[in-house]
């Protein structure tokens, strides 16, 4: 992942007069990274705080990371979460191979761990979970539904809490996937997403795109809640 000299401010109305201080879960996942990488070309954002169980390589004046073990108990870094203007929970895993059980655990279990924790913390802060296209309680899916629950549950508890729902992702400025056939995937199909932009711009977004879409809710510019694909661009 590379960091670039451009950065695109979308006109919104400002939440944030000041300096913006950001959380980031996931940020070495492919989406975490572009989100990662637009807090910190952000003028307006002064610090940023990722959460992870590796670390992520990056050097930044306004970047620190603390190391989590387990991300359904943020007791051992609690002293770390006050004071913090958004969260963004890019955490997310594919539910190809995996059961209910384990699947709801990441998806469910660990970003409530993170938004029942933050609540309290900073109940104005805003907090935006990465769902995906066709995530609903009624699914035939299994990852549809239980990402669904933790979509209503995260608008329960914050006033300013969103869902991102993204289709087809591009990878952009070196962002890559964790999950080896994902990146296969990607790069097979990487000469064919413009076609898809023209074809279905409706579906298909960038990793940074959804960077700056983050960082447009927590600026106040969004009035759904819910957050499609076609918003973000």
């Amino acid at each position: 992942m590379t960091l670039g000299v451009g950065y695109d401010v979308f006109p919104c109305r400002t939440r944030h007069t000041g300096g913006m201080r950001v959380i980031v879960f996931g940020a070495t996942g492919m989406v975490g990274q572009g989100v990662l990488r637009e807090c910190l070309l952000a003028p307006d954002v002064t610090e940023v705080l990722v959460v992870t169980r590796s670390p992520t390589g990056l050097r930044h004046p306004r970047l620190r990371e603390v190391i989590l073990a387990d991300f359904a108990d943020l007791s051992p870094i609690e002293g770390e979460l006050t004071g913090w203007d958004a969260c963004f929970y890019c955490l997310g895993v594919s539910s190809v191979g995996m059961d209910e059980a384990a699947y709801t655990r990441i998806s469910y279990d660990f970003p409530m761990a993170a938004a029942r924790t933050l609540a309290p913390l900073s109940p104005d802060m805003t907090f935006v979970y990465v769902s995906g296209e066709s995530t609903g309680a009624n699914s035939r899916q299994m990852w549809a539904r239980v990402k669904a629950r933790t979509e209503r549950e995260v608008m329960d508890l914050f006033r300013n809490g969103f869902a991102f729902r993204p289709g087809f992702i591009q990878p952009t400025h070196g962002v890559r996937s964790k999950t080896r056939w994902y990146d296969a995937a990607y790069t097979v199909l990487a000469p064919m997403v413009p076609l898809f932009r023209r074809v279905a711009p409706r579906y298909v977004t960038t990793t940074d795109e959804i960077g700056r879409a983050m960082l447009r809710a927590a600026r106040g510019g969004y009035v759904k809640r819910i957050v499609a694909t076609a918003d973000m661009h």
